[in-house]
């Protein structure tokens, strides 16, 4: 499971001194353990399946992505470089993410199936089936630009 290779990564990157993995899948546990605790508070099982703990990381990564944006136009770049290099070791528990190509061709395939042309609609199926391998912003422009032409 994933939540367990996370354990493993961390455990060994105790062993091998490496600070900056082992920041990193602290944070990362952290995360994953506080929305288990947020589901048991809901009255779930606090288990966490391989799909919930990649949607953390995945929630994780979109953070530094979102950081690294925000620095770079504050002008700071030693932090956006910093934050870059903590999406990029996140990326390594993620799925691959699809190109423009695959998510152009991917949605105008939704569409052609679609019996909506509603963006709302063609939208939450397509984040429906591309849930994890693209990025939801992408996914939208994309939709946007489709059903507008």
């Amino acid at each position: 499971m994933m939540k367990e290779r996370l354990m493993d990564d961390m455990k060994a990157a105790m062993k091998s001194g490496d600070s900056f993995a082992l920041g990193i899948l602290r944070m990362a546990i952290a995360a994953v353990n506080t929305k288990s605790i947020e589901k048991r508070g809901k009255g779930l099982p606090p288990e966490m399946s391989d799909e919930e703990v990649l949607d953390v990381l995945a929630k994780e990564a979109k953070r530094r992505e979102d950081s690294v944006q925000q620095f770079t136009e504050g002008g700071r770049p030693e932090l956006a470089e910093a934050e870059l290099k903590e999406r990029e070791f996140l990326a390594k528990y993620l799925p691959a993410q699809m190109s423009r190509e695959e998510v152009v061709a991917a949605v105008e395939a939704i569409i052609a199936a679609s019996a909506s042309k509603d963006f709302p609609m063609v939208m939450k199926e397509a984040m429906a089936q591309l849930k994890g391998k693209a990025d939801g912003k992408l996914v939208g422009e994309i939709v946007k630009e489709k059903l507008s032409s």
